[in-house]
């Protein structure tokens, strides 16, 4: 009797220790393990690769780029002087049209763009209609920017110019909206333009951020009573708020580097106004058109200058946005 119980607790004793060992996360050796380590290698590989190309681009556009930063310093930034004829450059209107052209299309993308991922999202319609809708919405963003910028011309131009007219005429008090007689070319035009573009991006991602809320959160917050836009507000938008700022980060940078619808609709006049409804220029509009025709030296040297400030201005937009996220995730915690 008291053999067999030993034995029973020898074959136990020995059933844990092989289990013990086949459940060990710890372990290093085997197949599996040199499998692991190998993709963990390429991931590091490739990350490192990626970083070195960007640095790889940063050095080349600034090598390109020292005639004019030598020669003009950080004076370039805020001089608002383009004479090509006296070998005299400044950034500064460019600079204003990019970043106006770009928070324009951003505040209008943003609400739309939410909007549109809560339709998709939920169940408001039926799901064959949801859908239909997010297959469209996604769909522009497979049409050429070039495509884009001709509708914008023939199509867009003299359906909204009437509306910029009016404006002009009952508003002109504003001064976002002095401009008494615009012509369809202008800043608000391309602004609308850009946020047609960059909206694709906002609504997919921010579409997919919402779907992947757990479902247990709607139940929760329904079971104590909130209706479905509570819900929505108060949770469902919160939860999905790192998601929805990274969608507005990406939408962004593209706006900020769109060049040939921009180019296209904006009128690419080197002036600074308060008016939505003056001509105006963009950066990726005059690199566009300008770089193909400029003399080596300081006109080249320029315009590299000014893709060396695009890309500084798009790389702050991105750490904005991560420190954005950061500090709303701290505040939640």
């Amino acid at each position: 009797m008291n053999n067999s119980f030993e034995n029973n607790d020898h074959n136990q004793s020995s059933y844990l220790k092989v289990n013990d060992e086949n459940i060990n996360l710890t372990v290093t050796g085997g197949l599996n393990f040199r499998f692991d380590q190998g993709f963990t290698f390429l991931v590091y590989l490739f990350a490192a690769i990626t970083v070195a190309i960007l640095f790889v681009m940063t050095w080349v556009i600034f090598q390109e780029a020292k005639p004019a930063v030598f020669q003009f310093g950080l004076g370039f930034i805020w001089s608002q002087d383009w004479d090509t004829g006296n070998q005299v450059f400044g950034a500064l209107p460019y600079i204003y049209g990019t970043l106006v052209s770009s928070a324009i299309a951003i505040l209008l993308t943003v609400p739309i763009g939410i909007s549109v991922a809560l339709v998709t999202s939920e169940d408001f319609l039926p799901l064959v209609v949801r859908n239909i809708i997010a297959f469209v919405v996604e769909l522009i963003a497979a049409i050429p920017s070039v495509i884009i910028g001709l509708w914008g011309i023939f199509v867009f131009i003299p359906i909204i110019e009437p509306f910029e007219q009016w404006l002009g005429k009952t508003f002109k008090v504003i001064p976002f909206f002095n401009t008494e007689y615009p012509t369809g070319n202008n800043m608000l035009t391309a602004g609308i333009i850009l946020s047609i573009m960059i909206l694709p991006t906002m609504a997919a991602i921010s579409r997919d951020v919402l779907m992947v809320v757990p479902k247990e959160l709607r139940s929760a917050s329904m079971a104590l009573g909130s209706t479905r836009w509570e819900t929505i507000f108060r949770v469902l938008l919160p939860a999905g708020f790192s998601g929805m700022v990274s969608a507005a980060m990406l939408a962004l940078g593209r706006a900020l580097g769109e060049t040939m619808a921009v180019t296209m609709v904006i009128g690419n006049s080197a002036q600074i106004s308060l008016s939505l409804l003056d001509p105006a220029y963009t950066i990726p509009a005059v690199l566009a058109n300008e770089f193909a025709e400029a003399e080596p030296g300081l006109h080249i040297g320029s315009l590299s200058y000014l893709g060396l400030i695009l890309f500084v201005l798009t790389l702050a937009v991105n750490i904005g946005a991560v420190l954005l996220v950061q500090w709303v995730r701290k505040k939640n915690s």
